[in-house]
Order: C-alpha cells, then structure tokens, then sequence
C-alpha cells in the first residue's frame, strides 16, 4: 500500500503527517491540544484537522467555540460525528437534537443539518463515499 502524507502548511508548517497507510495511529488528546493552540484558534470560531484521508473515508478532528454554527450542511456521502466534549444543537429533517459527550448522530447522503455548537465543543467527524 502507498502510503500518503499531508504537505506543510503556512499555517501547520510542522504538519507533514501520514493520512492513510495499511494502519494510522491517532492521538486524539495530542491533536485536540494542537488545535486550541493554533492561531486559527484565537481567531475563529472553529479549528479542525484531518487525522485519517483514504478515497473512501475521512476522519476530521474539530474544536468549535461556542456559538459555531454549520448551516445547512449536506455531503454526498455518509457522515457521523461524535461529541467528545461540549454540547451542540443539530437541526435535521424538522428535529431537534442535543448530542452530549459519548453520543454521536449519524447522517444517510445528501440530508442537510445544521450544527450550532452549545458550549465549546470537541468533535470527530467521520465521511464515508459509498
């Protein structure tokens, strides 16, 4: 298997980190770390990285302030996200939900959501093409 890494960035000059391989190990408390330190972080309401990249599936690690809103957000394939901190709104199909820490929603392709983060919040996103 060929394994695939990111390239650095202005803004994660230090980040050349591998995205897919046969196996990718994830220190999730290390990332959340990273991403509260960043300077994305003071100046925007949201902070994210991409911690796993195959042509099937993507695993995203986000931090949202309070008051982070996506809105009307829809992809083309299936999507899930956990909450591992914090508490978030989500609006989908005309309902309401309140995920809490250890829950986690999950989304068929093409159904718009919006979600407003409660409390600052830590989550994991997970995108699967079909």
């Amino acid at each position: 298997m060929e394994i695939k890494s990111n390239q650095s960035t202005g803004n994660r000059p230090g980040g050349d980190r591998i995205l897919d391989a046969s196996y990718v190990f994830t220190d999730i408390p290390m990332y959340l770390e990273q991403l509260r330190s960043e300077r994305s972080w003071e100046k925007n309401d949201r902070n994210a990285i991409t911690a796993y990249k195959s042509d099937c599936m993507t695993i995203v690690i986000s931090v949202l302030k309070a008051g982070a809103t996506m809105s009307d957000h829809s992809i083309e394939g299936c999507l899930t996200f956990q909450v591992l901190s914090g508490g978030l709104r989500v609006e989908a199909e005309g309902q309401v939900f309140y995920p809490t820490p250890g829950q986690m929603m999950t989304f068929h392709a093409g159904v718009a959501h919006a979600i407003t983060a409660q409390t600052d919040s830590e989550i994991i996103i997970t995108t699967f093409k079909g």
